[in-house]
C-alpha cells in the first residue's frame, strides 16, 4: 500500500514537472557569420525567439545602454527580421568607443523574457549574456557596465 502511494506521488511530481517546463520562452543568441542573410546586413548578433510558442508572433526590441566620455546614453536599436521564423539580426548602431550593454526585450502574448549582453571595442559578448524572465533593474544594468 505504501509503495503504491510512493509511486502515485512520483508520477504526480513528474507530471507537474513537465507542465512547469513546458511553455518556456527565451532568446537564443547566435553568431551572424553562420547566416548569409545576417552577414549581408552587417549583423554583430542574431537573436532567435525560442521555446514552446509560436515564434512568428514574438516581438523583440533592443536598446544600447552605455557610457561615452563619462555620459550615460541610451540608443533604441532597430532589429531586422530574418527569413527564419522568429529570428532577428542586430547590426551595430552604437558608437565603437565606450562600454555598452545591449538590452533585448521579447514578448509573445503573455510571455516575457529579456537579456543583457556586454558590448565594447572588441565586439559583442554573446557567450556570456544574462537572461531573466523579469525586467532587469537599473542597478543590474549598471553593474554589467562596470
Amino acid at each position: 500500500m505504501r509503495n503504491n502511494l510512493y509511486k502515485a506521488t512520483a508520477l504526480a511530481v513528474l507530471g507537474l514537472t513537465g507542465q512547469l517546463l513546458a511553455g518556456g520562452f527565451y532568446l537564443t543568441l547566435g553568431n551572424p557569420d553562420a547566416s548569409p542573410e545576417a552577414r549581408k546586413l552587417n549583423a554583430v548578433l542574431t537573436i532567435q525567439a525560442t521555446g514552446c510558442h509560436d515564434p512568428a508572433t514574438a516581438t523583440v526590441s533592443g536598446t544600447a545602454i552605455g557610457f561615452v566620455n563619462g555620459q550615460r546614453r541610451e540608443i533604441p536599436l532597430k532589429l531586422e527580421h530574418l527569413h527564419s521564423t522568429g529570428m532577428f539580426a542586430l547590426a551595430q548602431q552604437w558608437p565603437r568607443e565606450g562600454r555598452w550593454v545591449i538590452k533585448l526585450t521579447a514578448r509573445n502574448g503573455e510571455q516575457f523574457t529579456n537579456s543583457l549582453i556586454a558590448a565594447g571595442p572588441s565586439g559583442v559578448d554573446r557567450l556570456h549574456d544574462k537572461a531573466n524572465l523579469r525586467e532587469f533593474t537599473a542597478a543590474e544594468v549598471d553593474a554589467m557596465l562596470k
